[in-house]
């Protein structure tokens, strides 16, 4: 730690730091400055050092003028973090309010200024200026609103009888399903509305212009008193007796429509079964719609498809292929046989590309998408995001560099524009017949960033690597859901006398690893968790020498240059109210020491 000299750039940054602070907004410019060039003490930390440490006394209080400040607590293993403080926030006021001593530890991630009040100070801006008080109990009371949940009403549990089917007609099926709220009592023009998750002032006011003259009062209920709900009321029995007449689309746009409307991912046609979407990483079915004919996928599919797929598709039973339904809407389609005859699977791309900082991704992607050559893998299961996280990568280097970009994807999804850059986007089975052709082509295309939809097979991985190794930047997908299991996957895809030269390869061109996986977010939508690898000179040699599982270690102890482990990100979303400990523990790849630091036993 050192103590800062007031130089006039180092207020200046303070003053700018307190300017979006709401507890310092209500004072003067005049008060403001006396705080900070007279009452605090301006320090820098170096990455790791603590600012304050559990057990210490509430004898101050800090806002952090630049660089990160991670809440910690436990330690060793046991430690979890709790948030992650960036410029203008303050930590330590609950401490100096209530004269207790600290619960938590306050650590520096990278360098890291801020400006230390004595508690004798905060008393005295508490006191002389009534505003901030008052600024400092919103702050406060925001922050119990976020972490806080009412109880659930004794009425409306997993027993409790569902309903009457006039008052669950006042909302329709799929906004209930969308945001798993449902009527459950209405009397006169008032209207209890139970909801499972949380209850914010966006939701509310949709419900309210759907009700306009209704008295909405929100209720907790019980997650299985929805789904009870749910069961009940969605037709099922009312479609078995007509399972020969079809599902009531008329054509396949009716369906995809409903998707995008209520914000779906994904869209799943079966025969035999009603239609259904996935929202927020479940699958429901869809309100409105009857059970699907035998024949009813294929008749509802094939005026989308071009006449080849439609011939591949009779030959091989399954076929891959996009279909634009409008400028807006694009999707990636698998058809395939079953048991039951033909279904058809509908992935929803956005039309907008988002950008990283969108996303929320660290700071690490977005260097490595302005490396000039190199391999980077983005990895995780099936509808993890992956194609979103590398369209972004894309999206920014074709904003920000005169280069040729080449992506050679199954199906083409995201289309990029061309911008600063020159893109060309190749379709497997369309405009070559393959990843590994495409990419022996691409040598031959003048490309500096080749995307590759998937790393499906032994020869498609040694293109990609020779691709790398040749001075090209190689963005690329596996279905794997750790970093240390990607390394291996790869290594493990070729023979055993070929292995040494696939980790060298690896080790001199990959820049990193970011596996993701997408988890329930309490309140809707979902929310990503990551586990990053960033390439070093050590980890090169662990990889070239075989010494992967050593890979752990060395992203244990090298957090503060962006590497990051899945089971801690999980930790972190709990912490922070965003998901539940059920679902941190459901996407964990190591549950027993998932369920020990989120205190679930064995």
């Amino acid at each position: 730690m050192q103590v800062l000299q007031r130089t006039p750039e180092i207020l200046s940054e303070a003053n700018s730091a307190f300017d979006t602070n709401s507890f310092f907004e209500p004072l003067s410019d005049a008060q403001r400055d006396q705080v900070i060039s007279k009452a605090g003490t301006i320090e820098a930390y170096d990455d790791g050092e603590f600012i304050v440490k559990t057990g210490d006394p509430a004898d101050f209080l800090f806002v952090v003028i630049s660089g990160q400040v991670a809440v910690v607590i436990g330690e060793g293993e046991d430690q979890i973090e709790l948030t992650c403080l960036e410029r203008s926030q303050m930590a330590g006021e609950m401490a100096v309010i209530l004269d207790e001593k600290r619960t938590a530890n306050c650590i520096a991630r990278g360098e890291t200024r801020i400006l230390k009040l004595a508690r004798e100070v905060f008393r005295k801006v508490m006191t002389a200026v009534p505003e901030a008080g008052m600024s400092m109990l919103r702050m406060l009371a925001e922050r119990l609103k976020k972490t806080s949940r009412p109880p659930i009403h004794k009425d409306y549990r997993g027993d409790a009888a569902i309903p009457a089917v006039e008052v669950l007609r006042l909302i329709p099926m799929a906004f209930m399903q969308r945001h798993r709220v449902v009527p459950v009592r209405k009397q006169d023009t008032k209207l209890l509305l139970g909801y499972c998750d949380r209850m914010d002032e966006n939701l509310l006011s949709s419900v309210q212009q759907l009700l306009p003259s209704m008295k909405i009062d929100p209720v907790a209920i019980e997650a299985a008193y929805f789904e009870k709900i749910m069961q009940n009321y969605a037709g099922d029995a009312a479609a078995e007796a007509t399972a020969n007449v079809g599902s009531g689309a008329q054509h396949i746009d009716d369906l995809l429509k409903r998707l995008v409307a209520e914000g779906g991912s994904d869209l799943h046609l079966s025969a035999g079964q009603v239609p259904r979407w996935r929202i927020d990483g479940r699958i429901l079915p869809i309100a409105g719609f009857l059970k699907l004919a035998p024949n009813e996928v294929f008749k509802l599919v094939a005026p989308i498809m071009r006449p080849d797929s439609v011939e591949k598709f009779n030959k091989t039973s399954d076929e891959d292929f996009a279909y634009a339904m409008d400028k807006h809407s694009r999707f990636r389609i698998n058809l395939l046989r079953d048991s039951q005859g033909v279904s058809a699977v509908f992935r929803h791309i956005p039309n907008t590309i988002f950008t990283l900082e969108e996303l929320g991704m660290p700071d690490v992607l977005k260097r490595w998408a302005e490396s000039p050559k190199g391999l980077i893998l983005v990895t995780g299961p099936t509808g993890s995001g992956k194609s979103t996280t590398l369209a972004a990568m894309l999206d920014h280097i074709n904003r920000n560099k005169e280069c040729h970009i080449l992506t050679i994807e199954d199906p083409v999804e995201f289309v990029h524009q061309s911008r600063k850059a020159l893109v060309n986007q190749r379709e497997v089975g369309v405009h070559t017949a393959s990843f590994s052709r495409a990419l022996r082509a691409a040598l031959r295309e003048d490309p500096d960033v080749v995307l590759v939809g998937e790393m499906r097979d032994l020869e498609t991985i040694s293109m990609a690597l020779e691709t790398a190794n040749t001075g090209h930047l190689v963005l690329a997908t596996l279905h794997t859901s750790t970093a240390i299991s990607t390394v291996s996957r790869i290594v493990d895809q070729f023979p055993a006398e070929a292995q040494e030269q696939i980790r060298t390869g690896l080790a001199d061109n990959l820049l990193g690893v970011c596996c993701q996986t997408l988890c329930r977010k309490i309140g809707g939508g979902r929310v990503p968790a990551l586990e990053i690898l960033v390439m070093d000179y050590a980890m090169g040699n662990m990889i070239r020498e075989g010494r992967t599982h050593m890979l752990l270690t060395a992203m244990t102890t090298g957090q503060n240059k962006g590497n990051r482990l899945l089971n801690d990100d999980l930790a972190k979303l709990v912490q922070t109210g965003k998901i539940t400990k059920e679902e941190a523990l459901s996407n964990a790849v190591d549950h027993a020491d998932m369920a020990r630091r989120l205190g679930m036993g064995k």
